[in-house]
């Protein structure tokens, strides 16, 4: 036999070698397709439902309209209300609901006789600076692992995204200040940031690899640390000609809600802004508590590497009982004050009505099964998890003081929902309901003690740490 014919030889063995294989146990063989077939129904019920969901939307025809939403809107404790934001086609749901609670504070402080509108792009500009900084830094401490160590992938999976935490609003405003909306606006790609993310994205990615290069070929500290700088510089620049380049200096005078002017005009800086509208710094003044029963109640964890700025704040919480984050709620909620919160908002949610409940749709009705997986199951396989920010405004309770029904501040305009607000049932709201930041005032001690715990490190791969967008 010549080596032509051996070769193919080996090569038609190999391949039946691994046709065999592919027919293991745990394939649909014939028989196995044949039974499936035979356990469906042939009726003129299924023949009608397929007709009906061939040429529907499932959600329509799925829809509960027996549960409308609530007919009563009234709510017994409610903030102050303010004007809607709309985010766009953007993920940047936690910067606008960050930003919300902020001005909020900064009206209830001034008894809503001064009111402020924060700029989101203004502090977008840096959220993905640092971000990107965050990344090549990263890929410059991790230049000894493989490309296949966890972490690695993950910074070159996503070097930056535009979502993010309350732990962001918090490190990137005390860092860089604040601005006012109307000093820098909205442009298109801040509106709609895909493709100019997706751009960031792929430079950032060469970038990395150049860095893990460097490494590799044992250049100087300071040649490493001066080709970073000039690669933040290009980033910089794509910054700038998509977002504007951050105000330095601006002529500001506040208004009230009416829209007419209360102070003079005075002159400022980001920072000096910061000071005059949030006052001394956020972080400290909070605690991020979240409801994950796949982990243990009372205990502090911490995201590793789950943070916006490289020199800034990690995502932590304290893991906490429902009972336990709605009576936080409901504390601040009743002192007027609004909450940072996040959800799982594409489910069971009725976009049209501005309402969530448990029972919006009944999906196991119309496909003729059930879906019966708790929250902790939801979680653990990937089937739910914190997805959208919004800010909590306000409970109603009733007369034993238990909690029906909750509404909060969404940030896509005043056209979606009941007039950009969002009504959920305390059922939903258990049940999707995710984490809540809270300002320590309305924290019993016995929770203040469990957050300063020593934190139990854990993945930022882990279904329940989705960024909020």
């Amino acid at each position: 036999m010549n080596m032509k014919k051996t070769i193919f030889f080996f090569v038609c063995v190999a391949m039946a070698t691994s046709a065999m294989a592919q027919k293991s146990e745990g394939g649909i063989s014939a028989v196995m397709l044949s039974k499936i077939e035979s356990m469906q129904t042939t009726g003129t019920t299924d023949k009608a439902l397929f007709n009906a969901i061939a040429a529907n939307s499932i959600d329509n025809l799925a829809k509960n309209f027996a549960n409308n939403g609530p007919e009563n809107t009234y709510f017994s404790n409610e903030t102050t209300s303010q004007s809607i934001h709309d985010q766009k086609s953007s993920g940047r749901c936690w910067m606008f609901s960050g930003l919300n609670v902020l001005r909020a504070n900064f009206a209830k402080q001034h008894k809503d006789t001064m009111t402020v509108e924060f700029s989101q792009a203004y502090l977008f500009f840096y959220d993905q600076l640092e971000k990107a900084n965050l990344m090549l830094q990263g890929a410059i401490d991790m230049a000894d692992k493989p490309m296949d160590d966890k972490f690695v992938r993950m910074l070159f999976k996503t070097p930056i995204s535009d979502g993010g935490t309350f732990c962001g609003v918090a490190d990137l405003a005390e860092k860089y200040g604040l601005v006012p909306m109307s000093v820098q606006p909205e442009t298109y790609s801040a509106d709609n940031t895909s493709r100019m993310s997706r751009l960031i994205d792929s430079k950032l990615r060469e970038y990395g690899l150049e860095l893990r290069q460097m490494v590799a070929d044992k250049k100087k500290a300071k040649a490493i640390k001066d080709r970073k700088t000039e690669m933040l510089a290009t980033i910089y620049h794509m910054l700038a000609i998509s977002l504007g380049e951050p105000v330095k200096e601006f002529s500001y005078a506040f208004v009230d809600k009416k829209g007419k002017t209360v102070t003079e005009k005075k002159t400022y800086t980001p920072m000096q802004f910061y000071r005059e509208t949030v006052g001394g710094p956020i972080n400290g003044t909070f605690i991020m508590a979240m409801n994950d029963p796949r982990r243990e109640y009372y205990k502090t964890y911490e995201v590793e590497w789950d943070r916006h700025t490289y020199d800034g704040h990690n995502w932590k919480y304290v893991n906490l009982p429902m009972d336990d984050i709605e009576q936080l709620a409901i504390a601040s909620i009743k002192d007027n004050t609004k909450l940072y919160s996040s959800y799982d908002v594409g489910k069971q949610f009725d976009r049209k009505n501005g309402f969530l409940d448990v029972d919006v749709y009944d999906y196991g009705t119309l496909f003729g099964t059930t879906f019966p997986m708790d929250k902790a199951q939801r979680i653990m396989t990937f089937d739910s998890g914190s997805t959208h920010a919004m800010t909590l405004t306000a409970v109603d309770l009733d007369e034993n003081g238990k909690a029906v029904k909750w509404k909060v501040e969404n940030s896509w305009g005043t056209s979606s929902g009941k007039a950009g607000y969002l009504i959920m049932t305390d059922s939903w709201f258990r049940e999707y309901m995710f984490r809540l930041v809270v300002d320590k005032k309305y924290v019993p001690e016995r929770i203040l003690e469990a957050e300063k715990q020593k934190p139990v490190m854990v993945m930022p791969d882990d279904p329940l740490f989705l960024e909020d967008e």
